[in-house]
């Protein structure tokens, strides 16, 4: 009987890690997006331009991208996670957008 409780305490141990990891990624991606709008911000205001806005990406949007000025890392796991690209327009303005990408895979699988 202590094996089985013994089992069953593991398995939510378990599942509650799971849970965890998996709220940890969203909540380390809006860490590294709050850092990299706080370093546009700066970067806006030494070339006396207006800081950009965060949009979420739409199917079919249509993207002026004339400079790349930063681009927020993804994060590792084997499936779509969020990222960020700021940039220059042809009119200069600076933009950001929000959208999702595979995260990198370190473990082999696709």
């Amino acid at each position: 009987m202590k094996l089985l409780k013994l089992i069953a305490f593991a398995a939510v141990m378990a599942m509650s890690l799971n849970v965890l990891a998996e709220g940890g990624g969203d909540r380390t991606f809006e860490r590294a997006l709050s850092a990299n709008s706080k370093a546009m911000e700066q970067y806006a205001a030494n070339q006396g331009k207006t800081p950009p806005v965060v949009k979420d990406y739409e199917y079919g949007m249509k993207l002026d991208v004339v400079k790349v000025v930063s681009v927020v890392k993804p994060q590792p796991g084997c499936k779509v996670v969020p990222t960020a690209m700021t940039y220059e327009d042809s009119k200069g303005q600076i933009n950001t957008i929000k959208y999702s990408v595979m995260g990198v895979c370190r473990n082999g699988g696709s």
